[in-house]
C-alpha cells in the first residue's frame, strides 16, 4: 500500500519529521504543540489555549489528508505539567463535546521552553 507525506502550510512543520503519513484509509498526524502558525509563536502561555490550538493544527494535517475531526478514532496527548490534567480535559471536552475518540494522556518527555502539550491524531477516512 502506498504511503503518502500530508503536508500543510496551516500547521506547524519541521524538517526532521511529516506533519502526516496517510497510508490506504488511516491518516497518521505528528505530535503537535500550540504554535500558531500565523504567528510562529506558542498560542498563548497556559494549557487551555495550547491544547486548542494543538488540536486544531492536527486537525489541519487531518483535513489535508482528506479526513475530518469526526473521522479522528485515537488522540495522543503529552502534557508537561501533571497539574494541567483537569485543564486540558476542559479544553478538550470543548473540542470534542460527543462522541470522542479513543484518547492516552502521558507525560511529555523532554522540556521545551513554554511548551506545555503535544498532540498526535490517527484518523480512518473513506
Amino acid at each position: 500500500m502506498a504511503r503518502t507525506v500530508i503536508s500543510t502550510p496551516d500547521a506547524p512543520s519541521s524538517p526532521l519529521f511529516a506533519q502526516g503519513v496517510r497510508v490506504g484509509q488511516h491518516i497518521h498526524v505528528s505530535g503537535m504543540t500550540g504554535v500558531d502558525v500565523s504567528t510562529g509563536a506558542l498560542a498563548g502561555p497556559g494549557i487551555a489555549e495550547q491544547t486548542e490550538q494543538a488540536l486544531v493544527n492536527c486537525e489541519r494535517v487531518v483535513a489535508a489528508g482528506g479526513g475530518t475531526r469526526e473521522d479522528v478514532v485515537e488522540v495522543g496527548v503529552l502534557l508537561a505539567r501533571p497539574e494541567d490534567f483537569a485543564a486540558l480535559n476542559e479544553a478538550y471536552a470543548r473540542h470534542f463535546p460527543s462522541d470522542p475518540p479513543t484518547r492516552y494522556v502521558a507525560r511529555l518527555g523532554p522540556e521545551i521552553p513554554g511548551v506545555l502539550v503535544s498532540v498526535r491524531m490517527t484518523a480512518i477516512v473513506g
